[in-house]
């Protein structure tokens, strides 16, 4: 029997990319695609491609027959054929292809379907542009056939595959839970399904399987994973979809050392896999201390550049801007850059852009000089003032003032420019980390409340008695995962019992009725004897991205939506005739505004 992982079939004896100076003399059957033709004139080269690389095929009149060499004569690029010969050294190797030693010496030559002059051209080295992504996502048949994007579809089958793996060992078992659901408010439009059985009721794609996950802590299954499919109806960005993957994971009589040692173990399984590094175990950082010292909860700890508060240093100078600042409670806070000056004032500028962008008025800056000092901020510096910065000549000062709640977004975004302007080096390529002790609750900005993960984080002891009083200062067991400044998932100790959570559930603004018709079912399960459970939720999308080191998740995803949420190659969403509306007993109380673009269906 063959080794079905050398791709040899009833029509083939081998993938094309296998083949090295090892296999000189063998007779073969190949097949794949016709990747390039160049015809010498009496001698025909073809590069054939499957999806596991490159091998070049000689065709010629001493060796190849009549009617073999008129078919490889007609043929055109992305043809799909099969050749038959002999594994021969190449007398020209290519030392830039796997195969490079080794060609086939093809006796014959047979094309299985020709293939229509590609609407896009098949990618074939950096030095080739790449068509408009929207063009290439109208042809992804043809995209996909891409070197690059087939090895990032192979890298995620591997990760998938030893996270199945890794939590089988650990003792977790995989538990399907259901697609069509019920409508659950989780922070995003729900995807509702009609029901022709029922008419006039719906189901819902779920957002995530939370609550069925907790469902089943109630019923014994103490350790549950699942590879799950998710469905939030949003805005689209680079790294988010309308339809994602998920690893969610929960478990019963745990506490969060239980659930970071478990998923520190997967991490660093699943960067083995990918050619990462993940020392574990990982550091951790509250959120308070997260938010404090990089202005962010998911800091990027390749660098090692931290917020400085300057308050005190700062905050009697006869400037009107930070004396208002901190008369307002707020503080004075930024970064200082050795060397820094060396950024020009169009470059600060650009980089002041970014705070603005993260919502702050603007940026204070200085450049410290040996007669003095540079910009807006410096003029109101004397030398008391620049001691206590610590400042040395050559270096630049970015400065925010205010409300914690303004400057540390801005201070994030002006971190991650600085860092792109001065061409900072990393300290680490691979950094991880644990934030934990999230708030419980966010204001939702209309005086009111908002789970700050979701309403199902279980408060630490000590906040319980600040839910009524100062309900924003209770901190929960909540945790997020962050790899070099992404998250990549989110967990928490669940609340377990039936009226905390029922108390939460009014805090939120759920009437008794809203939280028997959302979530009665959930109740109805913590109250049968729920254990303490606790869980995690990653992002399979973003670690593949992460690990695959590209910059979109449409990337890593073989059919992906796009920023319009649109599926351009099938043509989805589309519209429903009046015949199938009225099946599922549906009618449009308006006629939609006529699509601006009817290609795009």
């Amino acid at each position: 029997m063959t080794d079905p992982g050398s791709g040899s079939t009833a029509l083939r004896s081998s993938y094309l990319g296998r083949l090295t100076a090892a296999d000189v003399g063998r007779t073969l059957r190949l097949a794949g695609w016709v990747h390039r033709r160049r015809d010498l004139g009496g001698l025909l080269f073809l590069d054939l491609r499957d999806r596991s690389g490159l091998l070049q095929v000689s065709v010629g009149p001493d060796w190849t027959d009549e009617t073999s060499l008129a078919a490889a004569d007609a043929l055109g690029n992305e043809d799909v054929v099969a050749v038959e010969g002999v594994v021969e050294l190449r007398p020209d190797p290519n030392p830039e292809l796997a195969t490079g030693e080794v060609e086939l010496r093809a006796t014959c030559v047979e094309r299985l379907n020709p293939a229509e002059t590609p609407a896009i051209p098949v990618y074939r080295g950096p030095e080739d542009e790449l068509p408009s992504e929207e063009l290439r996502l109208r042809h992804r048949v043809l995209d996909l056939r891409r070197p690059e994007l087939q090895e990032n579809l192979v890298l995620r089958h591997r990760l998938i595959l030893a996270v199945r793996n890794y939590m089988d060992r650990i003792g977790f078992v995989e538990v399907e839970t259901p697609i069509l659901t019920k409508p659950t408010p989780e922070g995003a439009r729900d995807f509702v399904v009609p029901s022709s059985v029922h008419p006039g009721e719906f189901f819902a794609l779920p957002q995530s399987p939370q609550i069925y996950k907790q469902i089943l802590m109630v019923a014994g299954f103490d350790r549950y994973f699942q590879i799950a499919r998710c469905f939030r109806d949003e805005a689209l960005r680079a790294d988010r979809q309308l339809e994602f993957t998920q690893i969610d994971v929960e478990a019963s009589f745990v506490g969060v050392d239980d659930i970071l040692h478990w998923m520190e173990g997967l991490m660093a399984e699943l960067a083995d896999v990918a050619g990462a590094s993940a020392p574990v175990p990982f550091p951790r950082m509250t959120w308070d201390e997260s938010m404090d010292r990089f202005g962010s909860d998911r800091p990027d700890l390749r660098w090692d550049l931290e917020i400085s508060d300057w308050t005190t240093a700062l905050g009697a100078i006869d400037f009107r801007v930070t004396q208002s600042a901190v008369a307002a409670g707020g503080r004075i806070r930024g970064f200082r850059f050795p060397g820094g000056a060396r950024l020009s004032r169009k470059q600060i500028e650009a980089v002041e852009v970014s705070a603005k962008a993260a919502g702050a008025p603007g940026l204070l800056w200085a450049k410290r000089s040996e007669d003095g000092g540079s910009g807006p901020l410096s003029r109101f510096l004397d030398e008391a003032e620049w001691e206590a910065l610590g400042a040395e000549v050559g270096d630049l000062f970015l400065v925010a003032a205010g409300d914690d709640g303004v400057t540390s977004p801005a201070l994030d975004a002006v971190r991650a420019a600085a860092i792109q302007a001065l061409d900072l080096p990393r300290a680490r390529e691979d950094a991880w980390l644990w934030v934990t002790d999230f708030p419980v609750f966010e204001a939702d900005g209309d005086g009111g409340l908002a789970p700050n993960h979701h309403p199902f984080v279980q408060p630490h002891d000590d906040a319980l008695e600040l839910l009524d009083g100062d309900p924003l200062a209770a901190r929960g067991d909540a945790y997020d995962l962050v790899y070099n400044g992404t998250e990549l998932g989110s967990g928490s100790i669940r609340i377990h019992d039936a009226a905390l959570q029922r108390r939460i559930f009014r805090l939120l603004g759920l009437s008794d009725d809203e939280i028997e018709m959302k979530f009665g079912f959930l109740l109805t399960a913590l109250a049968a004897g729920a254990p303490p459970h606790g869980g995690v939720a990653f992002g399979m999308d973003r670690i593949v991205q992460r690990f695959a080191g590209v910059s979109s998740l449409r990337d890593v995803i073989a059919f992906p939506k796009t920023t319009a949420a649109r599926a351009l190659f099938e043509g989805a969403p589309v519209r429903l005739g009046a015949a199938e509306l009225d099946a599922l007993g549906l009618a449009l109380t308006a006629r939609p505004d006529p699509d601006p673009d009817p290609e795009s269906r």
